[in-house]
Order: C-alpha cells, then sequence, then structure tokens
C-alpha cells in the first residue's frame, strides 16, 4: 500500500497494489500498521457500508461532534464515487478547505479522513458501494453535518445532484467565521 499525503493536514489517499496474473487479482483492503502511521493507532471500532443505486445522488457532508468525532478510511468497492473532504478543525492551518479524491473500485484506492472532518460524496455511476472503517463507534446524538451547496465552499460537483435525502437537505450552510469544531 501507498500512502499519498493530500493538501489538507492529515489527510491521505492509501492506493493498493495489487499483485495481478492470469487469475485475477490479490490486494490488501486494510492494514493497521499503514492506519498507525496516520492516526496514532486508534482501532476500527466500526465498519459500515452504503449502497447508492442511481449515478448523480449526493450523501453528505457529514461528521460525528466531539468526544465521538472519528478517523474514516473510506473504500468504493464498487463504481465510481467523487469523494469530497473539509477540514472543519478550527485552528487548523487548512481549516474550511475541501479536497476531492474520485474513489474508484477499479484502482483500488482509498481515503483517510482525520477527525474534525466533514465528509460525502457523489456517485459517478450506477451501483455504487462504499466501505467505511470508522475509529469510534456511531452516536446519534453526535452527529453532524453540513451543506453540501454552502457558497463559502464553492465545491465543484462534477454532475447535477439527481438524488440528496430529506436528512441532507436540511443541514445547515457552512460558516467558516462561525463552523468548525475543537480538534
Amino acid at each position: 500500500m501507498e500512502v499519498v499525503p493530500l493538501p489538507l493536514q492529515g489527510a491521505a489517499e492509501i492506493r493498493s497494489q495489487p499483485a495481478r496474473d492470469e487469475r485475477g487479482w490479490f490486494a490488501r483492503l486494510f492494514c493497521q500498521r499503514e492506519l498507525a502511521e496516520l492516526n496514532g493507532g486508534r482501532p476500527i471500532q466500526q465498519i459500515n457500508s452504503s449502497f447508492t443505486a442511481k449515478r448523480g445522488a449526493l450523501r453528505g457532508l457529514h461528521f460525528q461532534h466531539p468526544p465521538h468525532a472519528e478517523d474514516k478510511v473510506v473504500r468504493c468497492l464498487a463504481g465510481r464515487v467523487f469523494d469530497v473532504m473539509l477540514d472543519m478543525r478550527r485552528g487548523s492551518p487548512t481549516f474550511a478547505r475541501w479536497h476531492a479524491v474520485v474513489l474508484d473500485a477499479a484502482e483500488m484506492n482509498m481515503i483517510y479522513i482525520p477527525k474534525g472532518f466533514a465528509h460525502g460524496f457523489q456517485t459517478l455511476e450506477d451501483n455504487c458501494q462504499i466501505l467505511y472503517l470508522h475509529t469510534a463507534f456511531h452516536a446519534p446524538e453526535a452527529e453532524g453535518g453540513v451543506r453540501y451547496d454552502s457558497p463559502s465552499l464553492g465545491i465543484e460537483w462534477p454532475i447535477a445532484v439527481t438524488e440528496l435525502s430529506q436528512r441532507d437537505q436540511h443541514l445547515p450552510v457552512f460558516d467558516p467565521s462561525s463552523g468548525g469544531i475543537s480538534p
């Protein structure tokens, strides 16, 4: 696995290096050693998966408030998604900045998202499945989020949004002057 730092402090893209032969391929999906280098050894507490049927659907931007903030490793198992992370850590040199990576099942890449970041994605194909590894248990009372189309962010989603949950439609707009969470 190759760990490539991203422009947001603490975030990284992790690229699998599959062994291929005439039968197909073998690739490592997760390695605690590489993750420990990124997150200081916090263990994975929960693994989740989502399936999104339609191209253009958008999920996010979601996070958990402290003390339930979590690191995430996100991988696309089927399809392709435009995956966005937003640094919401007040005092971070990359506070209020976002970065996107196209996660592609065929490329076998994934991203590491530090705690204090919001996360969301848009499907670029039908039938996308995402795998999430979390360093904290889900806490419904700690759920948070900001609008995917917050004007202060200027996120350039690659295609028109075709589906958005009721929850995501009612998330607050991100305002960097009042937003953010404590690291």
